[in-house]
This record gives C-alpha cells, structure tokens and sequence, in this order.
C-alpha cells in the first residue's frame, strides 16, 4: 500500500494521533474516542499494523495497540510530534 491510501483516511490519522497522545489504547476506548462501530475501528488498526506502523499486544482478551519500534513508525511520529507542536 503506498503512503497516500495510508494516510487518505480521516479515521487512520486520529487513530495515530490519539496513540501518540495516550501511548497505547485498546480497540473499545479508540471506538468510542472516534465515535465509530468497532469493527470499523478494527478494520483501520490492522491496516495500520500490516503496514508496520503500529503493533498490538494482548492482556487477558483485551488488544491493546501502540506504536510499532519501525521506521515507518517513527516517521510517522515524529510527523505527528512536529505538526502538533504548539
């Protein structure tokens, strides 16, 4: 997938901008933040993840998703660091 069809949607960029914010969210709480169904927010946290920008890990039966340790992560936040500067 090339960068415009990742970063196209409205939806996958304040999925990113909220995990910058809050570090790490489950699927339920990023949902509710975007005020989407979840398996809509689902759907743009796997895109995000074959992509190599976030990762999940698993407590109990809970997924919770952060930034990946990748280059295309780290770009990608410190894009995110830089247009949110005040």
């Amino acid at each position: 997938m090339n960068v415009e069809e990742v970063f196209c949607s409205k939806i996958r960029v304040k999925v990113l901008k909220l995990l910058f914010m809050y570090g790490q969210m489950n699927t339920s709480d990023l949902a509710r933040k975007l005020r989407v169904n979840y398996k809509l927010t689902l759907e743009h946290l796997e895109l995000l993840e074959n992509e190599d920008i976030i990762q999940h890990r698993i407590s109990g039966r809970t997924k919770f998703f952060r930034f990946a340790n990748t280059l295309k992560a780290k770009v990608t936040l410190r894009l995110l660091e830089e247009w949110e500067k005040k």
